[in-house]
């Protein structure tokens, strides 16, 4: 447990150093997208803003769910929303979703055949221990002195029980939720199958590869019927250099994507993490898998050439695949990639979306087909402002992330 936070609190520490940054990869096959416009759907000068996921409601708005939090690594973020009733053009005031003494991270949203949303939530419960294994200067002194008053109080202690995974509903659009009952973490939602299951694909019950749930029902019970990476191949070769099967020791499979195509194909694609941590390593490429018995059985994962994570897929109305995934090595942004079958993908068919982020702390995309076909993709990314890092740490009043948006129109 305490490596587990290291690795955290190290990551968390080079999202915001400047000299964490590798030499750029080769960059010179991605093209612009077509037509961008930028948006900024939420903003604060205080708040930290991450991790959002989206969704069309029953009565056509757009809702964005995000974490709100003081820092990436605060004790006590919560989960709030946005809407939009004109295609993403403006937004709500943030309401709140979900809100307990912990740290809430997840809100990966799962729409049924009604037009009811489920969201898929996972609480952390921090201790004085996890921060105490930070590398020094990930954050200044007195904010995880702060940290760890909170996490030793009597409320935060005695909240314990609630570490873990939930799941909510609304009938409304997003307006009011149910009361929370036991489910699976999921970053991005989980999917309503062609017969009426609910799919859900994890990764946290593990932390090396991905689990895969089924309910019949969003209350569950949900029952785990798969694992996706698993298996170790003695295969250790980097990804980019061609296609491998089975999982070398030295990568993690996590924070997966799940779709099915309109043959009942269900497909998966994954971040890879390689031990040690490093978000700039060349193997982090996404990997993929795929099911055609509803997610009991999963062909061996497969490396793509597309380089980035965390993936989140769409189908189009046209019938070709969505990627979204954020890029952390120059130039830092936002990236696509379209698959007229969600098996196939080419590395010179990669789309930029933005390429202007000062520092790695980004991405995280989600994407909602507009009305006119064009594509709304969400994302966390820094303000511009927030460039420099004095060595104590990154400065708790400085401009922090905020949810950004792209409409884009997908290659003709």
């Amino acid at each position: 447990m305490k490596n587990r936070f290291l690795s955290l609190a190290t990551a968390a520490l080079c999202l915001i150093v400047s000299a964490c940054a590798p030499p750029a990869q080769n960059d010179h096959t991605a093209s612009s997208a077509r037509d961008p416009v930028h948006l900024v759907i939420f903003e604060s000068d205080s708040l930290y803003t991450a991790w959002p996921a989206a969704a069309r409601t029953v009565d056509g708005d757009i809702i964005v769910l995000y974490t709100e939090t003081d820092e990436h690594m605060g004790p006590d973020g919560r989960i709030v929303g946005v809407r939009s009733s004109d295609e993403g053009r403006t937004w709500s005031e943030p309401f709140v979703v979900y809100d307990t003494p912990l740290d809430e991270r997840e809100s990966g949203i799962t729409v049924l055949n009604d037009g009811r949303l489920v969201v898929h939530l996972w609480s952390t419960f921090h201790t004085e221990d996890s921060y105490g294994s930070m590398s020094p200067g990930s954050y200044y002194d007195h904010t995880v002195a702060g940290w760890v008053d909170m996490v030793n109080s009597a409320a935060y202690r005695g909240a314990s029980h609630l570490q873990g995974g939930r799941a909510i509903m609304s009938s409304d659009g997003g307006r009011t939720w149910t009361e929370p009952v036991d489910g699976p973490d999921t970053i991005h939602g989980g999917i309503l199958l062609h017969d009426g299951s609910i799919l859900v694909a994890s990764y946290r019950l593990s932390r090396d590869y991905v689990t895969v749930h089924k309910a019949e029902s969003w209350e569950g019970p949900y029952r785990q019927i798969a694992t996706v990476g698993a298996n170790v191949s003695a295969n250790d070769h980097s990804p980019l250099q061609g296609p491998q099967r089975g999982r070398p020791d030295s990568l993690r499979f996590g924070e997966p994507s799940i779709l099915q195509l309109p043959s009942g194909r269900i497909i998966m694609m994954m971040r890879v993490t390689p031990k040690p941590y490093s978000d700039s390593d060349p193997r982090s490429v996404l990997w993929e898998s795929y099911s055609d018995d509803n997610g009991e059985t999963w062909v061996d994962p497969f490396s793509t050439p597309l380089w980035g994570f965390p993936p989140h897929l769409m189908l189009h109305s046209d019938g070709r695949v969505v990627v979204v995934y954020g890029r952390r090595v120059p130039p830092l942004g936002e990236r696509a990639a379209v698959s007229s079958d969600g098996i196939t993908w080419r590395e010179e068919d990669e789309i930029v979306l933005r390429d202007d982020a000062p520092n790695k702390d980004l991405g995280y995309p989600a994407s909602v087909e507009l009305g006119d076909g064009r594509v709304l993709t969400v994302y966390y990314q820094s303000h511009p402002s927030d460039t420099l890092r004095p060595p104590e740490g990154p400065p708790p009043d400085r401009h922090k992330p905020d949810i950004l948006g792209t409409i884009w129109s997908l290659p003709e």
